[in-house]
């Protein structure tokens, strides 16, 4: 299958990171309006050429990772829509319903002190203070007025969620390079 229009074929870059998937058509002049699975679409903003991928479901348009200049992403309202070289009509937009969105870690704005981008966090192993490993983090969660660290870890040979707000009460530390966090949280909390 070729890719729709005149997207080009592309190798997804190392350090891509998906950001966000494309909705539907958006108006008749090619914009589409896109779900970014950040509440903060600062990457889909910075980036000026997005990689995509098919969906995992439904009818695929195109097969492998394509590359997309984009001319402009902006929010509207609730959410966020963007038009790209190439895609000039609602045709197209529609053609790229389902796609992926990757863009490399490397064109993410940089952050400033204490502030991470969610993708960094997870994985890492977080410690309370005295040194006991609470968990891996598997996924945050915004709850409104804050961030909460969802981690997973094994109890008599069970899989278990610990759940820890990421609020500077509790997170002592961000070690990005260790690739630890540590915080004042006790195991039976």
């Amino acid at each position: 299958m070729a890719a729709p229009l005149s997207l080009e074929s592309a190798v997804l870059p190392a350090d891509a990171v998906e950001v966000g998937r494309i909705a539907d058509a958006w108006g008749v002049k090619g914009w589409f309006k896109v779900v970014s699975h950040s509440t903060t679409p600062e990457a889909l903003f910075a980036a000026k050429h997005w990689y995509l991928q098919p969906s995992e479901r439904g009818a695929k348009t195109f097969s492998g990772t394509v590359l997309l200049p984009i001319r402009q992403a902006k929010d509207h309202s609730d959410t966020v829509v963007a038009w790209a070289q190439g895609i000039d009509d609602r045709d197209a937009a529609e053609a790229l319903r389902g796609a992926r969105i990757f863009v490399p870690r490397s064109s993410f704005p940089a952050t400033t002190q204490d502030e991470y981008y969610w993708v960094d966090l997870i994985g890492l192993q977080v410690l309370n203070r005295e040194g006991v490993a609470l968990g891996q983090v598997q996924e945050l969660m915004s709850t409104g007025p804050q961030t909460v660290l969802v981690l997973a870890y094994e109890q008599d040979g069970k899989a278990r969620e610990r759940m820890i707000p990421f609020v500077s009460a509790f997170v002592d530390k961000v070690d990005l390079p260790e690739k630890r966090i540590t915080v004042d949280w006790q195991p039976d909390y």
